[in-house]
């Protein structure tokens, strides 16, 4: 069952639609993040369900009732932003606190509540401290025990780990996906961080001016992804037009086969980097570049025909820029993409 639907919503800025005619479903228990580039309208959506945007067109509904007429308070949402907006003249306590006082509990349940959402965290004890003395991590803590204070049905996260190293967002979401699963958590998340999202969420949306350019799980959405832009903006660089026919696409590169079952016609080819082979026999080029990614080296090749091409390859004898190379390509890393 849908806790939360979108039902052909769009918000208009003048004439332009930053938000156009989208329609979306939010189950209950799970998660979804939605990607996009700047200006694609992923944060204006979240504060259109959090009543903070009006609508131009369309309805939000959540629990199956139109949310048109409720006010920000009354919609039992939470939201929690990039900056995690904490109080600095309250204690950790007095900000995890404050958004259970919103919902108005009597004083008397805030120290047990306060507790148990911190040892939740991974802050226990920590009701005391000052604000300006947490680190970036301990922050975005608070403000997501800040944000679960109230229960909410549904917790809104507006680019949560933005401001994090990439180390601390590596594990924090891990943290997150395991605590949103053992509280039963329904979450709707905006992100432009491609793997944050995979790591977190059941279900991948990706939107480009202000429509949904895709949707599906994290696995669909890679393997498959359903167009030129989406491919690139997931960091698929080598994305061709083709002809496909008889197992075969005839691109730019020359033939390259292509998984049995796949699409014919005048399409568009994507081969992921790691398709791309070093081998004796094939298509010839030049390294440009090269770049040592922890467990292989991503390449960029000037081919004798064709644009440039990523690749990748072991650590042992990768080549060095400006050396020549031979290269195949691998059937199970192509994709046809649906013709546009």
């Amino acid at each position: 069952m849908a806790l939360l639907h979108l039902d052909g919503v769009s918000v208009r800025f003048g004439e332009r639609a930053v938000v156009d005619r989208v329609d979306l479903e939010v189950a209950e228990h799970e998660t979804v993040c939605v990607l996009g580039p700047s200006g694609s309208g992923k944060s204006t959506l979240l504060r259109v369900v959090a009543g903070l945007q009006p609508v131009s067109a369309g309805r939000v509904l959540l629990g199956g009732a139109d949310q048109a007429d409720v006010p920000v308070h009354r919609r039992g949402v939470g939201l929690m932003f990039q900056d995690h907006q904490l109080f600095p003249h309250r204690d950790v306590g007095g900000n995890v606190a404050f958004g259970l006082r919103m919902r108005g509990p009597s004083r008397g349940v805030y120290g047990p509540r306060v507790a148990e959402l911190l040892e939740l965290v991974g802050l226990p004890g920590a009701q005391g401290r000052a604000v300006a003395s947490l680190s970036g991590g301990e922050q975005q803590r608070v403000a997501l025990a800040r944000a679960l204070a109230p229960s909410p049905r549904l917790l809104m996260l507006d680019e949560p780990l933005g401001q994090l190293d990439r180390g601390l967002r590596e594990r924090l979401v891990v943290e997150l996906r395991g605590l949103f699963s053992r509280l039963g958590t329904t979450v709707l998340a905006v992100t432009h961080d491609q793997g944050e999202a995979f790591a977190l969420a059941d279900r991948v949306v990706v939107m480009r001016d202000g429509r949904i350019a895709q949707a599906g799980t994290p696995l669909e959405v890679w393997q498959r992804p359903a167009s030129e832009f989406v491919a690139r903006f997931l960091g698929f660089e080598n994305v061709v037009p083709a002809t496909v026919s008889a197992g075969a696409a005839a691109t730019p590169w020359g033939r390259v086969a292509v998984p049995a079952g796949s699409p014919q016609g005048e399409r568009q080819v994507m081969i992921r980097p790691a398709g791309v082979l070093l081998a004796q026999d094939g298509l010839a080029g030049v390294v440009e570049s090269r770049t040592f990614r922890g467990t292989h080296v991503a390449l960029r090749l000037r081919p004798e025909a064709g644009p440039a091409l990523e690749a990748e390859c072991g650590l042992a004898g990768a080549p060095a820029v400006g050396d020549r190379v031979k290269v195949a390509f691998a059937a199970s890393e192509v994709v046809v993409l649906p013709a546009p």
